[in-house]
């Protein structure tokens, strides 16, 4: 069956955050992600041709980190698996693999979102 429709591509994927600053911050300095546009209650940030988006939850709701989405795997430009380990680790990220793989980075953002980097060399 041949689909009238055909995606190229993610736009963007939402993260609801607690601290709008704290997680732009952390997307930004650390992951070097830059800010396409902003909002008060939200900010869209560009990786390679897809973005993030960061929307503020009203006071009092909950985040669902998680359990919303089982992770979302960033591809790096470039970095070696240790010395970006390491990097993560000094931001006081606490940093752990998949069984049966040596070379794979999780990583949790300030809101519980989990992420994986992906280096180089795993292509």
């Amino acid at each position: 069956m041949k689909s009238q429709l055909k995606v190229t591509g993610i736009d963007h994927v939402v993260l609801h955050v607690k601290d709008l600053a704290r997680s732009k911050k952390f997307y930004v300095e650390l992951l070097g992600m830059e800010v396409e546009h902003e909002y008060s209650w939200g900010a869209f940030l560009c990786c390679g041709k897809q973005m993030v988006a960061l929307f503020k939850v009203q006071k009092g709701d909950k985040i669902h980190g998680g359990s919303e989405m089982n992770h979302m795997a960033l591809r790096l430009k470039s970095g070696e698996y240790e010395k970006v380990k390491a990097v993560l680790e000094e931001a006081g990220c606490e940093v752990t693999g998949r069984r049966g793989d040596p070379r794979c980075i999780y990583f949790f953002d300030p809101d519980g979102h989990r992420l994986q980097l992906l280096t180089p060399e795993e292509r």
